[in-house]
């Protein structure tokens, strides 16, 4: 189960401490609900309000009426668009312990077990209540005090997700989040440097900051999830049928209608019928949190039945029929003190935050990554800026943007490299990603080390230290002069004994007949690893092909766009001399079982679309399959590394993904395969043991 902080909270002593915490928090709630330019993040927020209801706990004598205790929004928010029915907040878990306890006060208002539960992302955004009259989008009002919000309708046309016009014309409510993507928030910021404004420090408060905007020069995107809906005066029968369905039917109806809900995201509303099966999809949906393309802040989780809501009723600020389970903060601010040029194996010279240590999730963050000096330049960000720093799940901690509002003035700039900081070469700076003109030959050792990598050649026995010994001998200039050492050369150097020499020159003529997705790999295009090396080379099948292939060719590649695909096909120009070397020496270029794509126009090739592809995969095993492996496994997949496992999946026609979902055909359960067998099951995914498995695919085992 994801691990929750239970206890963290500002420790108030005193009368003096209390009240001046709590001034601060109305202080943060009022900046961030104006303009999202909260001078505190949402982490540290969280644990002074804890310290204040603590506080209150024990000296209830001493509560004061500013406190936001209790509070709609902290008691910050204001409006005066009356709410129909109030909008309210939601009461906070932290741990496995605190929801059971929760369930079961539920359960004994009600008098009976909930029938059901709606498991739910809980999105990082902006709550609002969006007004449709016979269809038509007419008003957009925020949640405010719960009792009354802001007329926010000048944003309409602006939030993808909420349509101007449903697919019938009922009148009623639709309540959601907006939030910003990922994707628009760096847009956001991109216009709104590229006008002169300060760049938003996160994307919930770039969404709070520009719902409320008016009579800006500029448009930026949001992004609207419903997560339920009800009548209005005027809707007449539907008001008797909202009312009686189950909350899960609710979010349907409203999906039918044309309003975006979270149903076709990874993370998608699911139902469960007991508290294991909860804890289940709370497990499930904080592990996708790191690859999700917005911000989820925990799981909402709710009674189903409209009349498990009803009989649990609800008090002044919260339904007693929902609950939020908060996960860890992924976001802290903290202070940009240096940043350091890192120079990887193709030459590209990448920046570093250094940070102030802070941690976040878990583990202590003091470094971050820039991307590349656009980005720098784009956000803005100086020396000495408290910065906003996001990390997520394995994901290397980034830096979002500068909290802009609490710059002193002592700032600096920051200073780009004028040559490479590795070898002092010039640099090229024509694109986004700044790149040392020397190249792979910069970071020689590293491209050479990459190559022979176990999930590339796998050359055993050929590790950094020896690639440096072959590198400082003259003895390679690049992994394809690998293929060409000699016995007698290698007798000569140092620790080099017979039987040293003779299991590495073993492990490279092994490697020689390494399938054409691993010498791919091995090259190091960049925007390619791994998985879509195997994707390329299973389109095209052999590695003249892939040559020989253009931009357009390339798209027809799952997972590679225009940009990517130009981009690609540039670089193997570049890479065009080191190939023809590999030929040369005799390095394996096609792909086992695998047909070459017919010629473009031919009827072999109509021939192939209408059969649905072009590999004659339809024979192998696992053709069209979409296969999830999860958990330990046993027998011949034992010694497999997860890649080796994916790398087999792919030779035996299938596609390997890491998450289970309506679109899963198999799932290989191992010991202890946990959430993801159960949603399987569930969604009646067929679920094999690693045994059975491995008979599915023995002819594509080594």
């Amino acid at each position: 189960m994801v691990a929750m902080t239970t206890n963290s909270v500002v420790p108030l002593a005193d009368a003096a401490s209390y009240a001046a915490a709590v001034e601060e928090a109305t202080r943060a709630a009022a900046a961030y609900y104006a303009t999202g330019g909260s001078t505190l993040d949402d982490d540290a927020y969280d644990r002074l309000a804890r310290g204040i209801t603590a506080y209150e706990e024990q000296h209830p004598e001493e509560v004061l009426a500013g406190s936001p205790t209790g509070k709609v929004a902290g008691g910050a928010a204001t409006g005066d668009v009356p709410h129909t029915v109030p909008m309210l907040s939601l009461d906070n878990v932290f741990s496995e312990e605190q929801f059971v306890t929760w369930t079961a006060s539920v359960e004994r208002r009600i008098g009976r077990p909930v029938a059901a539960w709606s498991v739910e992302p809980k999105l990082d955004g902006l709550a609002v209540a969006a007004r449709y009259h016979e269809g038509r989008l007419d008003r957009l009002i925020t949640r405010g005090d719960g009792t009354a919000g802001e007329d926010v309708s000048h944003a309409i046309g602006a939030v993808l997700g909420l349509p101007e016009r449903l697919g019938t014309p009922v009148t009623l409510e639709v309540r959601g989040e907006i939030l910003m993507t990922d994707e628009q928030f760096d847009a956001a910021n991109a216009t709104r440097t590229a006008h002169g404004a300060a760049p938003f420090a996160n994307p919930r408060n770039g969404a709070a900051g520009t719902l409320r905007a008016k009579d800006r020069p500029y448009r930026v995107e949001m992004t609207f999830f419903a997560y339920g809906a009800l009548a209005l005066p005027g809707s007449g029968a539907l008001t008797d049928t909202l009312g009686e369905l189950p909350h899960s039917e609710v979010l349907r109806y409203v999906a039918g209608l044309g309003v975006r809900t979270a149903a076709d995201t990874e993370v998608a509303p699911r139902t469960a019928g007991t508290v294991e099966e909860v804890l289940a999809g709370v497990e499930d949906i904080a592990g996708r949190r790191a690859a999700l393309p917005f911000g989820i802040d925990g799981i909402v989780i709710k009674a189903d039945p409209a009349a498990d809501r009803r009989d649990a009723g609800s008090g002044t600020r919260a339904p007693r029929w929902a609950i939020a389970y908060k996960l860890p903060a992924v976001e802290k601010v903290t202070r940009l003190i240096g940043v350091e040029w890192n120079v990887g194996r193709t030459g590209i010279i990448a920046p570093r935050a250094v940070l102030e240590p802070v941690e976040i999730d878990g583990s202590t963050v003091g470094y971050a990554t820039l991307h590349n000096p656009a980005d720098i330049t784009r956000r803005d960000l100086r020396l000495g800026d408290q910065v906003m720093v996001y990390k997520a799940g394995d994901i290397i901690p980034r830096v979002q943007a500068p909290v802009a509002h609490l710059r002193t003035g002592e700032e600096r700039p920051i200073e780009f490299p004028r040559s490479c900081p590795r070898c002092g070469s010039e640099i090229d700076t024509s694109e986004q990603r700044w790149r040392c003109t020397q190249g792979r030959d910069c970071r020689l050792v590293a491209s050479v080390s990459y190559a022979a990598g176990r999930d590339q050649l796998d050359i055993e026995g050929l590790g950094a230290t020896r690639v440096v010994q072959l590198v400082d001998a003259g003895l390679v200039t690049d992994f394809a002069d690998l293929f060409t050492l000699e016995r007698e050369r290698l007798l000569g150097l140092e620790r080099m004994g017979e039987t040293s020499t003779d299991n590495l020159l073993a492990a490279i003529e092994t490697a020689r007949t390494r399938p054409l997705s691993r010498v791919f790999c091995a090259l190091g295009v960049r925007g390619t690893g791994r998985s879509m090396s195997r994707r390329i080379a299973r389109h095209f099948a052999t590695m003249d092909r892939i040559v020989a292939a253009d931009a357009e060719e390339l798209q027809q590649v799952d997972g590679i766009g225009k940009e990517k695909a130009a981009a690609v096909v540039a670089e193997l120009a570049e890479l065009a001399p080191l190939i023809a070397k590999l030929v040369a020496a005799g390095v394996g270029m096609t792909e086992p079982g695998v047909t070459p794509p017919p010629a473009p126009g031919t009827v072999a090739e109509e021939a192939a679309d209408a059969d649905g592809g072009t590999d004659g995969g339809s024979g192998l095993p696992l053709h069209a399959m979409k296969v999830v492996v999860t958990g330990a496994m046993t027998g011949p997949l034992e010694k497999l590394s997860r890649n080796e496992t994916n790398e087999l999946i792919e030779r035996a026609g299938g596609t390997s993904s890491s998450s289970v979902s309506t679109r899963t055909s198999l799932l290989v359960a191992g010991e202890k395969a946990g959430s993801k067998r159960a949603k399987a099951e569930a969604l009646g995914i067929r679920i094999v043991s690693p045994d059975e498995f491995a008979e599915m695919v023995a002819p594509f085992l080594d």
